[in-house]
């Protein structure tokens, strides 16, 4: 009787586990496919209370708390942004701060129609034995911060990973890094309840051509698609944030926005499996025309398989006319 009892028990606890999971899945699916919905995106205003900074400086406003909050108040409730935004991501600190009328932030976009996100990285630090490269921090203690974000009524995630070209980057060494910390805090995320948002960023900065960029991303994404894989993410409660395949900020040769779209898509085509739901493109320094024409133009290819969403997880390149005429 002990021994069936025990076995009893077991199985009990298993499937219970196994209902939790299916809760989770079902509503990590849902949330990716709700933020990939037909002409919707993602307004990332996540900036670190240092990089608002910057953007203040560049019109003269104090960087304080007050303006801060002023100023995502203003983006929130715009008229209208539910029609065109399906998430927004936030900083630790908006999380917990309240419009002019009261309704906390998270609750007065979700109101909207829209999903609260949080990014959840801690930054970058130079990672040993390369020529300047990063890794990301953050993975201590991620399950109990995301748990308590999913609690304020987030529900996903955005980590951020930086890679560089030229001299030899990237390395093997980084390539490897940004994967398994990408796909680990994938894991960390689903496992609370939140869409991880995948960012393996390769810069703009150089001057190399389109067709090096084009090869270091399918390398990258290879990668970055391999370990998520391996560490068992539900790849259909999943979106990646990619850059844009272009060449070096200081390369002569300039591209259309058409030859951008096409080498984007033939590198994501190679790499990334059709189960993902969306791709939510960063901006990357380009300007708000650069950006909308580059994507707008892959939506319109014909001639190429888009097994995915293909839509936007904008900062500047939403912000910046918002920033100069507050």
């Amino acid at each position: 009787m002990g021994y069936h009892r025990k076995n009893n028990l077991i199985l009990l606890q298993m499937v219970s586990s196994s209902v939790t999971d299916f809760h989770y899945k079902e509503e990590l699916i849902r949330t990716a496919k709700e933020i990939t919905a037909p002409g919707k995106g993602i307004l990332a205003a996540d900036e670190s209370t240092g990089t608002i900074g910057q953007r203040f400086a560049s019109i003269s406003v104090e960087n304080n708390e007050q303006n801060r909050k002023a100023y995502r108040d203003l983006l929130f409730t715009a008229p209208g942004i539910e029609q065109h935004i399906s998430g927004v991501i936030l900083f630790e600190e908006t999380c917990s701060q309240a419009s002019a009328d009261g309704t906390n932030f998270v609750q007065l976009l979700r109101k909207r129609g829209i999903h609260a996100g949080i990014k959840l990285d801690k930054g970058l630090v130079t990672l040993m034995g390369t020529n300047g490269e990063s890794s990301t921090q953050g993975l201590d203690g991620l399950a109990a911060r995301a748990k308590s974000f999913y609690d304020m009524g987030c529900r996903f995630a955005k980590w951020r990973a930086v890679l560089k070209i030229g001299d030899g980057m990237p390395s093997e060494l980084s390539i490897t890094e940004t994967a398994h910390s990408l796909a680990r805090y994938g894991s960390i995320c689903q496992q609370n309840g939140l869409v991880p948002i995948i960012e393996p960023e390769i810069l703009q900065d150089g001057s190399h051509s389109i067709e090096v960029c084009a090869k270091v991303s399918e390398r990258v994404f290879s990668a970055v698609m391999k370990a998520m894989l391996d560490h068992n993410l539900i790849i259909e409660g999943t979106l990646l944030k990619p850059n844009m395949v272009t060449p070096g900020a200081s390369c002569p040769d300039r591209k259309s926005s058409a030859e951008i779209a096409w080498y984007t898509v033939r590198t994501l085509s190679r790499t990334i499996v059709p189960a993902l739901p969306g791709v939510t493109f960063l901006s990357g320094g380009q300007s708000e025309e650069e950006a909308s024409l580059n994507l707008n133009d892959m939506n319109a290819l014909t001639n190429i398989a888009k097994p995915w969403a293909l839509t936007f997880s904008y900062g500047r390149a939403l912000q910046q006319s918002v920033l100069k005429t507050w």
